[in-house]
């Protein structure tokens, strides 16, 4: 039942913005307020429960993928770049602006992770410099430009109005980071 209630959450926040109420949330669940709070004290026990599961997945497929050997290390780089939360939903300019106003902690928690939880990465990068792969620049730019480029998918209405999926920006992104705006070819 608390999946359905935070898949019904993520459904509230995408139609209204996170200033429905519980009452909303009850109504589209099909359940009683009282119900409701059985499961969840609060919509910002909520929202604090659908963060850490966010963030929680988020860091387990990363693991996953650096930890696979059968993965090469530009494979490593471009799996970990492209890494999507189950609820990816949460990560959109308009909701974060609004999480920022009427729930401060639950925003420092996903402002942080998108800004400074980039370590795995980081390390891979470093690698990637030292083997060869990539171009020797310095580290620190690098990074701040990887971070600033993928969370340029923050701005959800600007894809959805040119057509364009979460995942299908986030592999174009990485896609011209890593291998530049030239085809290979020349």
């Amino acid at each position: 039942m608390k999946d359905r209630i935070m898949r019904a959450f993520i459904e509230e926040i995408h139609d209204k913005g996170i200033k429905f109420t519980m009452d909303d949330l009850a109504r589209r669940l099909g359940i009683s307020k009282r119900t409701l709070y059985e499961h969840f004290s609060s919509k910002a026990e909520l929202l604090e429960a659908i963060i850490a599961q966010t963030l929680e997945e988020a860091d387990e497929k990363t693991e996953k993928i650096v930890s696979d050997p059968g993965l090469s290390l530009m494979d490593k780089i471009k799996g970990v770049m492209t890494v999507l939360p189950n609820h990816y939903e949460l990560y959109d300019l308009r909701i974060l602006e609004q999480m920022k106003r009427y729930y401060p902690e639950q925003w420092v928690k996903i402002d942080s992770a998108l800004k400074d939880d980039w370590n795995m990465l980081r390390d891979l990068i470093e690698q990637g410099m030292q083997e060869g792969l990539i171009i020797k620049q310095n580290l620190s730019l690098v990074m701040k430009l990887i971070v600033d480029a993928t969370n340029a998918t923050l701005d959800q209405r600007f894809f959805m109005k040119n057509n364009i999926t979460v995942t299908e920006a986030l592999a174009s992104i990485v896609e011209v980071l890593l291998f530049g705006l030239v085809p290979r070819d020349q």
